[in-house]
């Protein structure tokens, strides 16, 4: 056996092994019954093949411990994954959607009908949810609405993939199906969707459409409000010219306290801070702030260092050096023209008393990326010495007020008309800090909408008015694709009507009645506007409606839906460790 290269390792240890051995060892089976033997030694142990040499190698290392799945069983299994994922979301879909509730591991409680962040908060095990997760965040990433749409489309399409399969056609067949379909879908969408000019001036289409987006979340009874709020923003930071606008720019802030309604946009920065002594003055007009990131403090010797004092006379030379430090630092200020300090760092009591003494008034402990937002609203440099003063790097803001909420001690400070309105902050009120956290995340959606507004002008209408469109497109293109390919094809437009679908089952109207009503409507006159009335306004034209939805939004689900799709539809071979 040694001879013949056998390695005695525990892998060979049935009996089949030390038949086969022996076998060899005797010389005395043909060599027919050695293939059958070989044959059943493979049948025992799927994870072992012979080279040329009739050696045994390992394929796959604790076979026996590690689950297969194969062909059809794997796609049907990761299928089944995908569409367990969509169907968790299908419920929060549209303007009557259900919100979730998720409980993290340390008790904390998220309420969002979100769909990035509801995946992104769920433990989700297997691979293919893991895609489906990927799927939404990178629709969040790139687009920043429709996350919950773009998964319950990928479900749609596997759910009709899977009957596909069981027609017995090829998978890479429907995949290329799928392929060809979300063309024809993408550039129908190019077709029907309409482009709306505005400006400065007349930003309602961007309202509009920024209404759209938030209709379907919690904060939908004051949808107006922060929808306005929202574009407001947007175009107060937006680059018109280059059409493009920074979101870093826009600081949401959120308070626990006071109504949703008491939500508003502040053109400057709020920063979460008081004054650093409570006699100093609450409101100072025409500010002059100094921007530092260097504390009130005497420098310290980079060296280790110590200080003898045995003597009154030392201790006082000490005491006068250091307050001689902070009279020079705050005459420094003072100097320079400055009527407002923030600092980035602490300072303690003596600088304090100094800085109320000369009537200077401080913020301090202010963090970085608010440093930044301060110094490019107020036109300031943020200053890292004091000897690097300048009265040019100050900046100006025409109101610092510090405000105070409700009967508690909490103060904020609000630094307005600034002098350069480039940065803003949307300061949410509510009743919890769930509530709060819901309406940032609803805002952040109407704040991407509205930057993908200014980008790309061109809208299609909701309501699911446009997925019927495409559906009725890709129906009609799959009559010029003669071979299996056309079966995929349909599949793919009766995907698209499972986002109709369920926006009608979440209003609690009948789904296959309205459907069918709103599609043959929109075949009969042949206009894309009609779609689900999910607000029993009485009329399904989307027109009226004013339920917009960007183009560049509803074609990258399509597509990104798609290649998730073809994705999985492409594992024909699932090897995972079980479980013990």
């Amino acid at each position: 056996a040694d001879l013949l290269g056998f390695s005695h390792s525990n892998h060979f240890r049935s009996e089949t092994h030390s038949s086969f051995f022996l076998a060899v060892r005797e010389k005395k089976k043909t060599r027919s019954e050695l293939g059958s033997d070989r044959g059943k030694f493979e049948a025992r142990k799927m994870a072992l093949a012979f080279d040329e040499f009739g050696r045994p190698f390992i394929i796959l290392r604790e076979q026996d411990q590690k689950t297969r799945l194969r062909g059809i069983d794997a796609q049907k299994a990761n299928i089944a994954a995908g569409k367990a994922v969509a169907r968790i979301l299908r419920s929060s879909l549209g303007p009557k959607g259900m919100d979730k509730m998720l409980q993290g591991p340390d008790g904390d409680v998220t309420i969002t009908n979100d769909g990035a962040t509801i995946l992104e908060q769920m433990d989700v095990d297997n691979q293919i949810a893991k895609l489906m997760v990927e799927l939404s965040r990178s629709q969040d990433y790139e687009i920043g609405d429709g996350t919950t749409g773009v998964v319950v489309m990928a479900g749609a399409l596997l759910e009709q993939a899977e009957r596909q399969l069981d027609r017995g056609i090829h998978p890479i067949r429907v995949a290329e199906g799928y392929e060809m379909a979300s063309r024809v879908a993408v550039e129908h969408l190019e077709r029907i969707s309409q482009k709306f000019e505005f400006d400065v001036n007349n930003f309602e289409p961007l309202v509009q459409t920024c209404m759209t987006t938030l209709s379907s979340k919690i904060v939908n009874r004051c949808k107006r409000s922060l929808a306005e709020i929202a574009v407001k923003a947007v175009l107060a930071v937006a680059d018109l010219e280059r059409r493009d606008v920074n979101l870093d720019l826009i600081k949401i802030e959120g308070k626990v306290g006071g109504n949703l309604e008491d939500t508003e946009l502040i053109y400057g920065i709020l920063v979460d801070k008081d004054m650093s002594h409570p006699q100093m003055p609450k409101q100072i007009e025409d500010a002059h702030i100094a921007i530092l990131t260097c504390p009130f403090e005497p420098p310290k010797p980079k060296t280790k260092h110590k200080v003898d004092i045995d003597t009154v006379e030392k201790f006082e030379t000490l005491r006068k050096q250091e307050q001689q430090y902070f009279d020079e630092m705050v005459q420094k200020c003072k100097d320079v023209g400055a009527t407002l300090v923030i600092c980035q760092w602490g300072f303690d009591d003596e600088a304090n008393h100094l800085l109320m003494h000369r009537n200077l008034p401080a913020v301090r402990w202010v963090g970085g990326v608010e440093l930044e937002l301060i110094a490019i609203a107020t036109g300031g440099r943020i200053v890292p010495r004091f000897q690097e003063l300048t009265p040019e790097k100050l900046g100006k803001a025409g109101m610092v007020r510090e405000k105070s909420f409700g009967t508690t001690k909490e103060r904020m400070l609000y630094i307005e008309h600034c002098a350069n309105s480039k940065a803003v902050t949307i300061f949410i009120r509510g009743g919890n800090k769930m509530m709060i956290d819901e309406t940032k995340r609803s805002i952040h959606d109407a704040l991407c909408v509205a930057r993908n507004l200014i980008r790309n002008k061109s809208i299609v209408y909701g309501g699911g008015a446009a997925e019927i469109a495409c559906s009725l497109a890709v129906d009609a293109a799959a009559d010029k694709y003669p071979g299996v390919e056309q079966y995929a094809i349909r599949a793919f437009a009766e995907a698209l009507d499972s986002v109709p679908m369920a926006l009608a089952e979440n209003s609690g109207l009948q789904p296959i009645e309205t459907l069918s009503a709103v599609k043959s409507q929109q075949l009969k006159e042949n206009i894309p506007f009609y779609g689900i009335d999910c607000n029993d306004v009485g009329t399904n034209d989307m027109r009226e409606q004013n339920v917009f939805e960007t183009l560049i939004g509803k074609q990258q689900q399509i597509l990104l839906a798609t290649q998730v799709v073809k994705m999985i539809l492409k594992i024909d071979d699932v090897i995972s460790n079980s479980e013990y």
